[in-house]
């Protein structure tokens, strides 16, 4: 059963973090790529990144 458990909780987190890494690498924005990489929260901070952080438009600079 608790093996069962870890194997789960691997493959939800290995997901949301490929996710959010792939579009924090998408989107330029290095600082987030090395954090979601280095700080593991179990999923939890690359949620919030896919959903909150990475919805927020960056201005448009005209040159």
């Amino acid at each position: 059963m608790g093996g069962t458990f870890f194997l789960v909780l691997i493959a939800w987190s290995l997901y949301w973090k490929g996710m959010a890494l792939w579009h924090a690498a998408r989107r330029g924005e290095t600082v987030w790529f090395v954090a979601l990489l280095v700080i593991n929260t179990v999923g939890i901070l690359e949620i919030l990144y896919l959903y909150v952080f990475s919805q927020k438009q960056h201005p448009v600079h005209d040159k």
